[in-house]
């Protein structure tokens, strides 16, 4: 990208607690952290562009937002009218009629996504093969108007069936609704069959839209002349003035940040398969890198599927600022409630009361209250011991073994989820690498890897700020899709490549406008493949259909341990277009082979005071043994009895199991 060797690069990411920086200024990384701004997450963005005296200088931002996700997961969206046939106003309150709890027969009902006065039935069906079953006349037009101008929403969602084949209703009414109104169309937020999931991308589209467009221009207008390009859920970035616009392909945008950052962590040291676990300070996303980041058209957020692409990971309410309680049966939980930023834990001494994770890690020794954040924050370790006395208290328990209970609930609940995204999914975690990052991935990091058997770990540098990295780590780039249901067998390679074109050159026109030259943009075709009768779909990498048809059937035996005998149906059309990868080489660290650590302390649990080490200080491929804490701007890491660390020449941390 031509804007990366002019201007310094700055990635920001936003979290529920902090808001990470990393600056690259073409020598190498500097990196920050401040406290999040919930209300206005500009307020901390600019703050930290102050802090690092960026202001009024040329950089380049590209950021990670988490706007649109709290909007969706605190259903804090705008005022929307849902637009879609006559007959079929109730789809998205219908759903796939599942169940949370298979056996509840009084389960508590949900609230519809869209109020029922608010779903609109026009005219404008289509047939399955595109044929007019019901005209849009100039009545309906009128009386949908007049409607929508009644109602008063704020953004318009548009879900006509079959329009993945023919938009032209779609874009009829789309053209009479006025300008002040933000107007998302299924036929251009997820061109596919199924008309519930199209229908809740659309919607979820317009629900947040108008809250991303706010932000997003608020901060446009805040950095100005500094460019801005956000980082979408599929792991590539989009230009802020076209990210406006597809709210709904950014849910994921700050995880997504932190897979494109251990996928190149881990590449720099050889490392191709990773078992990733980013913990925050309010939930920790954990993920499987085979040699590229994963990506599904099967997401979820809160509960409603998000079939648009993004990187395929399992969330959990599991953080450093994870709230810990005793419930009504006397047993001890931490979490999903979160004591956010403000607050925060006890330890920040911001008032908070109640014991967290990040509490109960001070209480065990496993923070130094003065190295927090390079010491540019100091914790209040009375604040933690008694948010953390008031949980022994109930439990009748000390303090310690309170803050030890604390860590090992939260660490059972992350082993669960990576169990989920592996072992349930018929990978062994032991062939892996376990990646911690995060602000607080490196205080758990032997614990889990403990958990699952696991021999390596990895903490990449930077670990605590490694999403942010991920932004300037990303390509730019597109995840494109449409519908086109028929036999594969039928198929003719021409026409298939007529298709893929045709698809591509929206993308490529958009990337081209951001100032992306045409020579460096790669093109990957795939196909959404099943056997005729089947309701889910296999992605397949496209060549030639005789190729992507026998691929379909290797890998259907491998998923599912059989082949069947039966035609193999064609189902959407995938392509995904993306920039060369900016360069950004990793600082090399001092290849001194002297160091000792900065002090000895006690960790609550070990009989002999342990080393703490400051990262840079840590001899490049000595290795120290645990138990010991290596600490640096951002994240500390706590390695237990039983492991060794060596520092590489990046300055990130690898970590061998030394014991059976």
């Amino acid at each position: 990208m031509m804007q990366d060797t002019r201007r310094v690069l700055l990635g920001v990411d936003t979290g529920g607690t902090f808001t990470d920086f990393i600056v690259y200024d073409g020598d190498g990384l500097r990196v920050h952290k401040v406290l999040s701004t919930p209300a206005a997450p500009e307020q901390a963005i600019l703050q930290g562009i102050r802090e690092l005296g960026l202001q009024g200088q040329s950089f380049y931002l590209i950021h990670g937002s988490t706007v649109a996700t709290n909007a969706v997961l605190e259903r804090k969206g705008v005022r929307v009218a849902y637009v879609t046939n006559r007959g079929f106003g109730d789809v998205l309150t219908i759903g796939r009629q599942a169940r949370r709890e298979l056996y509840n027969l009084q389960p508590q009902p949900e609230p519809p996504p869209v109020p029922a006065e608010l779903c609109l039935e026009t005219g404008g069906r289509l047939a399955a093969d595109g044929s007019v079953v019901e005209a849009l006349t100039d009545v309906d037009c009128d009386d949908l108007l007049r409607r929508i101008e009644a109602l008063r929403p704020q953004a318009v969602a548009i879900n006509l069936l079959f329009s993945f084949l023919d938009d032209r209703f779609e874009r009829r009414i789309e053209a009479l609704l006025p300008d002040t109104l933000f107007v998302s169309r299924s036929s251009e937020v997820l061109p596919e069959q199924r008309e519930y999931e199209r229908g809740i991308a659309t919607w979820l589209n317009a629900w947040v839209g108008p809250l991303v467009e706010g932000y997003v221009n608020r901060l446009q207008a805040a950095v100005e002349p500094a460019p801005v390009s956000v980082m979408q859920s599929s792991g590539l970035t989009i230009s802020a003035a076209q990210a406006a616009r597809r709210a709904v392909r950014l849910l994921l945008s700050g995880p997504a940040g932190g897979l494109m950052g251990a996928r190149r962590a881990g590449r720099v040291l050889g490392i191709e398969r990773l078992l990733t676990f980013d913990m925050g300070g309010t939930s920790t996303d954990v993920a499987l890198i085979d040699g590229r980041v994963t990506l599904t058209s099967e997401g979820c957020i809160g509960p409603w599927p998000v079939a648009v692409p993004m990187v395929d990971m399992h969330t959990i309410g599991a953080g450093g600022g994870s709230l810990a309680h005793v419930d009504d049966g006397g047993m001890l939980q931490v979490g999903p409630q979160s004591a956010g930023a403000d607050p925060g834990p006890a330890c920040y001494g911001r008032g908070g009361r109640q014991a967290t994770v990040t509490d109960a890690n001070l209480v065990l020794g496993r923070l130094r209250p003065d190295a927090f954040l390079g010491g540019d924050m100091t914790l209040d370790v009375n604040a933690a011991r008694e948010a953390v006395q008031a949980l022994a208290a109930q439990l009748g328990v000390s303090p310690e073994d309170a803050a030890q209970g604390v860590v090992d609930v939260a660490n059972e609940h992350m082993a669960q989820a990576l169990r989920v995204i592996s072992v349930q999914r018929g990978v062994d975690p032991a062939d892996f690498t376990l990646t911690a990052f995060g602000g607080a991935g490196g205080l758990h990091v032997c614990a889990l890897a403990d958990a699952l058997g696991m021999q390596r770990a990895l903490v990449p540098v930077h670990a605590g700020v490694l999403s942010a990295l991920g932004m300037l780590a990303a390509p730019r780039g597109r995840q494109l899709s449409h519908t086109v249901q028929a036999l594969l067998a039928e198929q003719r390679e021409q026409d298939m490549a007529a298709r893929f074109a045709e698809l591509a050159a929206d993308g490529l026109a958009e990337l081209q406008a951001e100032g992306v030259d045409r020579d460096e943009i790669d093109t990957v075709f795939s196909l959404d493949l099943r056997y005729v009768g089947q309701s889910y779909t296999l992605n397949i990498p496209y060549h030639n259909i005789l190729q992507a048809c026998e691929d379909f059937h290797r890998l259907h035996q491998r998923r599912f341990g059989h082949r069947l005998a039966t035609d193999v149906e064609l189902v959407n059309l995938r392509v995904g277009l993306h920039a060369a990868e900016p360069e950004l080489p990793l600082r090399t660290a001092s290849t001194t082979t002297r160091g000792a650590p900065r002090e000895r302390v006690v960790l609550v649990g070990v009989a002999e005071r342990v080393p703490v080490w400051q990262r840079n200080d840590l001899p490049v491929g000595r290795p120290i043994e645990g138990p010991a804490l290596v600490v640096d701007a951002v994240a500390t890491t706590c390695l237990e009895a039983g492991w060794r660390a060596v520092r590489h020449a990046t300055g990130s941390l690898l970590l061998e199991r030394t014991k059976a």
